[in-house]
């Protein structure tokens, strides 16, 4: 089928945009002032940008002041920098609603949406849902597929509808870690949607197959070896990236776990860039499964490729 004839969008969404951790203070308060060095150490690292309060930042545990403090400290950071996104994720519509304005209030420069959380609705309900949170904002969005994490599967054509009705649709996270999805929605919309790799293991096949950023989670610990990998992907040179992308792999896969949150948030303070604090119902890891991840980022750190960027 031939790509369908839209309307381009100025916006472009390129490079390595780490999903940011939120971090917490000892109360498990958020630390608005450690998010704010987080965003800048990401950025001066060559990350293209950040993308606040997704999945890995937890949003879902932070109330709507909260949101906003973190878009507004983030903003602040980085925002004359590099662009700052913030995810819009909520158990309603309306509260999505709300989001994706006080995001933009807060001067974020786009928006990531996600599909409501808990309820898993039918196409026409998913669409209903997007469809009012892209006509609450100006800003361009990314619409967030992620069906093995939210149950809920936006296929190309119905991208394809969205994409009709709403010129800010200008990009698509697709974690739905089957690469041909990407190649699908390349050839039903062409380039009218830029495409993002949205699963760490499987960015160097994404960016094969047509996707031009990568929202990232082990960026937060590895950002100059992410944006190296990304830089190589693109360029052309397979084995050298893969050479890199071998490496990173028993990384990038904690991206792909249950608790991606603690691991990297772990990964992030023996590294020396964060700390391991995760909100409940989130815990810790147990002793255990900690000792098996540091062994494995010290296995790396170890094997580390002495071509890479310096830390």
């Amino acid at each position: 089928m031939a790509p369908q004839s839209l309307p381009p969008h100025p916006m472009e969404w390129t490079g390595v945009l780490p999903a940011a951790t939120t971090p917490f203070n000892p109360d498990l308060s958020v630390d608005y002032e450690a998010l704010a060095a987080h965003c800048r150490w990401l950025v001066d690292k060559g990350c293209s940008g950040v993308v606040v309060l997704g999945s890995l930042g937890e949003g879902a545990t932070l109330d709507r002041a909260e949101r906003t403090g973190a878009v507004t400290a983030a903003v602040r950071a980085v925002g004359p920098r590099a662009p700052v996104v913030a995810a819009v994720s909520s158990l309603t519509t309306r509260g999505a609603v709300e989001l994706a304005r006080d995001a933009a209030a807060a001067g974020a420069a786009g928006l990531m949406l996600l599909p409501p959380y808990v309820y898993r609705g039918d196409s026409r309900e998913t669409s209903a849902y997007f469809d009012a949170a892209l006509r609450a904002t100006s800003l361009p969005c990314m619409l967030y597929n992620n069906p093995v994490a939210y149950g809920t599967d936006v296929r190309p054509s119905e991208l394809l509808e969205l994409a009709r009705d709403h010129p800010t649709l200008v990009a698509v996270k697709e974690s739905s870690t089957d690469v041909r999805r990407i190649t699908a929605i390349r050839a039903l919309l062409g380039d009218r949607l830029a495409i993002s790799v949205g699963v760490d293991d499987a960015v160097l096949e994404g960016v094969q197959a047509g996707a031009t950023s990568w929202v990232a989670g082990l960026a937060n610990a590895f950002p100059s070896e992410s944006v190296e990998l990304f830089r190589r992907a693109v360029s052309g040179g397979r084995e050298r990236a893969f050479e890199v992308y071998r490496w990173f792999l028993p990384l990038l896969r904690m991206d792909t776990s249950p608790k991606f949150v603690q691991l990297i948030k772990l990964l992030q303070a023996e590294r020396g860039h964060g700390s391991a604090r995760v909100r409940p119902p989130r815990l810790e890891l147990p002793e255990d499964e900690r000792a098996a991840a540091v062994e494995t980022l010290q296995a790396a750190l170890r094997q580390r490729p002495g071509d890479l960027p310096s830390e």
